[in-house]
């Protein structure tokens, strides 16, 4: 027996969970036709076979038809769902994982042009500023049928094997008529007194307890203190939570703290990398404290010591580790097996949210396995055969591919020409509030250390430095330089530097500076940040109609909160043409893609970001002595299959390149890159 208090069992009613961690629900976005077929349940069935006590899908699954999915949620009211359910439950439950589901209907935090094209619906008339739809005011017939709706969709959560469900109480429908900031409402559910707000969501409870029988787990995650003024506050959620438990039909809480109804209140709720880890832990724990009932909670919680402190400290009964186990879901097995140090850390960047909320599918930015179980191994086997392997770059796609290289047993040997491993990972570290980020290096180096891979920095190679080690196979991963040709034109702008240069501090900003960015992502908000905090005058220009399309909603928060306070303008669908020097003055020709209208603007430095361009003169130097001159065989690539192209029978050696190497993308294209060509390798 084991001390240790998180892998301590935890009795919840007749259920026994195994131990005290825990995925909180959250909506990866593989369902198919709104069922969690194949690649949702291996996601799920992963984390179970590798220790995890509970995993609780769904975020949420949807009970209503005008309750659209915001994102390819569950949809709980279909009859068809059940025989996906239960094939979801038997996967976890055959490997000892308790299985629960949340359920909800949206509100107004969904739209009403999808699906049956119904009126989205609230407890009041203002839409929610994210999702953008102004909602029907319910009616006395919505309410008694939405309530029945929920009803029914538990009997098929419990139908299909299901441990319990988990009531969704914060930002969506319930969670509207409880918030004083929502509830339009008079009567029986209006927003006269905290019981009148509360009283749909208590009959939503017991209509569900009369459904489903009393032994059946019923859950309820809600918003304790919304931390805005008018709305619900910490001692009427405290007031909240007695009344959940006085009426003997909640068997535990999931305790949230804030608002989602905007970017930033979303953000403050889940946590991206540079803000506070766990930041409502304790308040969670207060609940548990006021309560007594059993009490879970998941808020950037990403690391092992943290989780251990809120169950050693009473704080929570069980802690939920969910962006955590998207990053590493072997995280239980590592700690039972005494291997903390192995796991993949989370590193903050929520680039599965953000992907999820821009209509997309949960991806990790640095573990490409994730969501991908039907074709990728988390856990890379041994090769039948050992290979002698050069790889040139250390950056992340050069540091993925050594990593999984050494994981076959081949002998791998990197050359890099920096001083350090990184690449543009270190380059983005240099950013204190995205220091976090060089844990993808970390991490890597560390799996490297243990498979023997042998480094060769400040070496920059030559093709006579990769032939003399009589390799098997080549990989090119020396990344991208900064791009600094306008789009369409054939030479570089001139008078312009890039915004990495002011990020590595190779250029200091001037007074009056010009950044313009038409690749949309992190670098320019870097760039901006820097030369805001010298006190400068800054302008983010950019061809696009919205700011920083690539960096997403949850992370383009932390730079509009630093960046709105300062001596910073934004200008959207605006075009950079060019540069003449005019004193000691930049003129930029400023135009429009909508237009002919031209401007010329003064400034005292342009800064160009523009993606990179390949460093691939040494792939090409090599190409032709290489068995398949560097081609790739897409169909075995997507298949898993190893590479057998050869088009020159006298090669000596495969030969690939990965990651910017290629072209420009992002740090999961280049690790996904270097995953899947060498994990067959």
């Amino acid at each position: 027996m084991t001390s240790d208090p998180l892998l301590q069992p935890y009795q919840l009613k007749h259920l026994t969970l195994r131990n005290r961690i825990m995925i909180s629900s959250h909506e990866p976005a593989y369902a198919v036709n709104g069922m969690p077929q194949d690649r949702y349940i291996a996601y799920h069935a992963e984390r179970a076979k590798a220790g995890l006590a509970l995993t609780m899908t769904a975020g949420s699954a949807a009970v209503s038809r005008d309750s659209p999915p915001a994102f390819n949620n569950i949809l709980a009211y279909r009859d068809e769902v059940v025989p996906w359910i239960k094939r979801l439950t038997d996967a976890c439950h055959e490997h000892g994982c308790a299985v629960m589901i949340q359920i909800t209907h949206l509100g107004r935090r969904t739209t009403w042009n999808k699906g049956d094209w119904l009126p989205s619906l609230s407890a009041g008339m203002h839409r929610e500023p994210a999702h953008r739809a102004f909602p029907k005011v319910m009616e006395d017939w919505d309410i008694a049928r939405v309530i029945v709706d929920f009803a029914d969709a538990a009997e098929r959560m419990q139908a299909g094997g299901m441990d319990g469900i988990e009531i969704e109480g914060y930002g969506h429908l319930i969670d509207q008529f409880w918030s004083p900031l929502t509830n339009d409402l008079d009567g029986r559910y209006g927003n006269a007194t905290l019981q009148s707000r509360m009283q749909f969501g208590l009959d939503v409870i017991a209509a569900i307890r009369k459904r489903v029988g009393d032994d059946f787990i019923i859950g309820l995650r809600y918003t304790a203190d919304e931390t805005k003024p008018g709305g619900i506050d910490a001692a009427t959620g405290l007031q909240m939570a007695q009344i959940f438990k006085e009426t003997g039909q909640v068997d535990f809480l999931n305790i949230i703290r804030g608002r989602v109804s905007t970017d930033p209140d979303l953000t403050d709720v889940i946590p991206v990398q540079g803000m506070t880890s766990a930041p409502h832990l304790d308040f969670a724990g207060s609940v548990r404290a006021t309560t007594g009932l059993p009490t879970f909670h998941a808020a950037r919680i990403p690391d092992v010591a943290t989780a251990r402190h809120a169950i050693a400290s009473g704080l929570l009964d069980m802690v939920g580790m969910t962006r955590a186990h998207i990053a590493d879901p072997h995280i239980v097995r590592k700690i039972v097996a005494g291997h903390e140090d192995r796991i993949r850390p989370c590193v903050g960047a929520t680039y599965c949210l953000d992907r999820i909320y821009q209509g997309g599918e949960a991806l990790c930015i640095h573990n490409a396995a994730t969501g991908r179980e039907l074709t990728i191994p988390h856990d890379i086997t041994p090769a039948a055969k050992r290979k002698n392997i050069v790889i040139v770059g250390a950056g992340p796609a050069g540091l993925e591919a050594a990593r999984v290289c050494g994981a076959r047993g081949h002998r791998v040997t990197v050359f890099e020409a920096a001083d350090q491993p990184g690449g543009q990972i270190r380059l983005t570290a240099r950013s204190k509030r995205r220091a976090e980020m060089i844990g993808i290096v970390d991490w890597r180096m560390a799996m490297c250390g243990d498979y023997d891979v042998t480094f060769h920095f400040n070496t920059y190679a030559a093709a006579s430095d990769i032939t003399a080690h009589n390799p098997d196979i080549v990989v090119i991963a020396t990344g991208g330089i900064p791009n600094l040709t306008l789009l369409e034109q054939q030479a570089e702008a001139h008078h312009v530097i890039s915004a990495w240069d002011i990020i590595a501090g190779d250029v200091k900003p001037a007074d009056h500076v010009l950044i313009y960015d038409e690749a949309g992502d992190h670098p320019a908000m870097q760039a901006a940040e820097i030369a805001a905090a010298t006190g400068g005058k800054v302008n983010v220009m950019t061809p696009d109609r919205s700011v920083a399309p690539e960096i997403m909603a949850m992370n383009l928060v932390p730079y509009m909160r630093d960046l709105q306070g300062k001596n910073v303008t934004f200008t959207v669908a605006r075009r950079f043409f060019g540069v003449k020097k005019h004193g000691n003055k930049l003129t930029a020709r400023i135009g429009t893609d909508y237009s002919d209208l031209t401007t010329s603007e003064d400034y005292d430095q342009i800064v160009v970001n523009y993606g990179t361009t390949p460093c691939d003169d040494l792939y090409f130097e090599l190409r032709e002595a290489s068995s398949n001159r560097g081609e790739v065989d897409q169909a075995a690539l997507i298949g898993g299959l190893p590479q057998d192209i050869v088009s020159n029978p006298d090669g000596s050696y495969q030969l690939f390149r990965i990651g910017d190497a290629v072209s420009s993308r992002n740090t999961h294209a280049a690790i996904y890159d270097a995953l899947r060509l060498c994990y067959v390798m």
